[in-house]
């Protein structure tokens, strides 16, 4: 009996062994080219490519004031000293009122009317400009006139544009009125005579002084004293830009 208690342990023994060498670990596999390579804990962290190349935001600067107040002067000053992309959303549309387009046809009929051009056309045309123009700055000239386009800026805008703040050239109405008469000697534009001047200006008080009043309630109103000599102005317009 005890010379087949040692065969049997034995057994035992030599299966034990055998069950142990099963268990060890296979060598391991060639890295795949493609396999994704885990860091060690010591090495930084990845950041996605994805994360890397978030396009940034269009930053704006609204500009504002009467007519007649200095915004186109001093948005072509700004345009050169700062390198800002100078867009006149008036500019904007006169262009595709003349390019032929169905959107043209649209406004043309619109304005013939005497009915105003919806303010989301306005702000897909500013939009379209700023995606083509391959420009980050921009000023926004004459915009937002009334409570329509700052909603349809809002609406369309706000998940690719800052606006930094809204800059307004204050000018006591008596004098842009008289700037605007001196400037129809020359111009040729059919909008400076008193009687047009005068509605520009009702319209310019109802509808875009409610704007500004908007933004300096949040704090984004720069505002200039416009009833200077130009240079003087934008001595002064440029303080908010270095």
């Amino acid at each position: 009996m005890g010379g087949g208690a040692s065969k049997s342990t034995t057994n035992l023994a030599q299966k034990a062994e055998k069950g142990a060498s099963s268990s060890e670990q296979p060598p391991a596999a060639p890295a795949s080219e493609n396999a994704p390579q885990i860091a060690s804990k010591d090495s930084p962290p990845q950041i996605s490519d994805s994360t890397n190349e978030k396009k940034q935001k269009f930053h704006v600067v609204f500009v504002l004031g009467g007519p007649g107040s200095g915004k186109g002067t001093n948005c072509v000053k700004i345009k050169d000293k700062f390198h800002y992309e100078h867009l006149s959303a008036g500019d904007l549309l006169r262009a595709e009122r003349e390019s032929g387009s169905e959107l043209a046809e649209m406004i043309n009929t619109n304005i013939k009317e005497g009915k105003i051009v919806p303010a989301e056309v306005t702000v897909g045309l500013l939009r379209k400009a700023m995606e083509n123009s391959g420009k980050q700055k921009f000023l926004v000239d004459g915009f937002p006139r009334d409570i329509s386009n700052l909603e349809a800026w809002e609406k369309t805008m706000v998940d690719i544009a800052d606006v930094a703040f809204l800059l307004f050239l204050d000018c006591p109405n008596d004098v842009v009125v008289q700037r605007l008469l001196e400037r129809g000697k020359t111009s040729g534009r059919n909008d400076d005579n008193i009687e047009t001047i005068q509605k520009r200006l009702i319209t310019y008080e109802n509808a875009t002084r409610p704007i500004i009043e908007h933004f300096r309630a949040v704090d984004k109103v720069r505002q200039v004293d416009a009833n200077k000599a130009e240079d003087d102005v934008f001595a002064e317009v440029c303080k908010y830009f270095e």
